[in-house]
């Protein structure tokens, strides 16, 4: 059996999967209230970035700190799954399921989240502020240009890999978060999420979200779609409200789901 962590980001106590492959972490741990979970506060960290990286100080935490042969990230909202049923935490992928999955793949991804009326960068422009994006395109044909092709490919698609969650091992995971931070650290030198809102401040958690497809498809890796689900009920009223006025009235997200 394979040797595998998947981090359970969250920031508040929350009901956990009980499979011990899980580990939940608190991420935005510094100066907060111990809520009894591993503190992404610890070690060599970013917490303290986590109102504007979201569950990316968890991942930048296990990058540095957790000694597993596969790592992996999912939410205390949204977790990998292996079956369907009425108890939701009853059909959480085990580790069984996952060990077996990682025989096929470099890589474990959610199952494609697809945008039916239109590309990502435009959804991304219509409900979060794009120049931050756009920077980031500037960024990576500056650092990285072998992945720009990519960038755009995935810019004009309409569907993604979403929510950062993921499983690959752990060399993998050291080169995609090389890759990843450092494009994010230089992104937050040329940008200030302080003039937006508590949502849209998050914009390097969401960009990065978009990144993943990229730096997989340019280094050409083999990996295995698992289906997810969403702990919580999704407010979709809410949801496709709010879309349709960011698409059509230009008022930009200001909460999640």
């Amino acid at each position: 059996m394979k040797d595998i962590k998947i981090i359970v980001a969250t920031h508040k106590k929350y009901k956990m999967p009980k499979d011990d492959m899980y580990l939940p972490v608190h991420v935005g741990r510094q100066g907060k209230e111990d809520l009894g979970y591993q503190g992404d506060n610890e070690g060599e960290n970013i917490s303290e970035k986590n109102p504007y990286y979201c569950e990316l100080t968890g991942l930048y935490w296990a990058w540095k700190n957790l000694n597993a042969e596969y790592i992996g990230l999912a939410h205390y909202r949204r977790n990998f799954v292996h079956k369907k049923g009425k108890n939701k935490f009853e059909c959480i992928a085990s580790k069984e399921y996952m060990d077996k999955k990682l025989d096929e793949a470099d890589v474990i991804l959610p199952k494609k989240r697809k945008l039916y009326i239109e590309t990502i960068y435009y959804h991304y422009k219509h409900t979060m502020y794009v120049e931050p994006l756009d920077e980031a395109r500037k960024i990576i044909d500056e650092k990285y240009p072998e992945y720009l092709q990519f960038f755009d490919r995935k810019m004009k698609s309409r569907s993604g890999h979403m929510f950062n969650m993921c499983v690959m091992k752990k060399e993998i995971l050291n080169e995609y978060c090389e890759w990843l931070f450092d494009i994010l650290f230089e992104l937050e030198k040329q940008t200030n999420p302080s003039q937006y809102n508590k949502y849209q401040a998050r914009l390097y958690g969401y960009i990065s979200e978009l990144l993943l497809d990229v730096w997989i498809m340019q280094n050409n890796l083999k990996y295995k779609e698992v289906p997810f689900i969403n702990m919580e009920k999704t407010k979709w009223l809410k949801k496709g409200s709010s879309f349709l006025k960011a698409k059509f009235l230009g008022k930009k997200y200001d909460g999640s789901f």
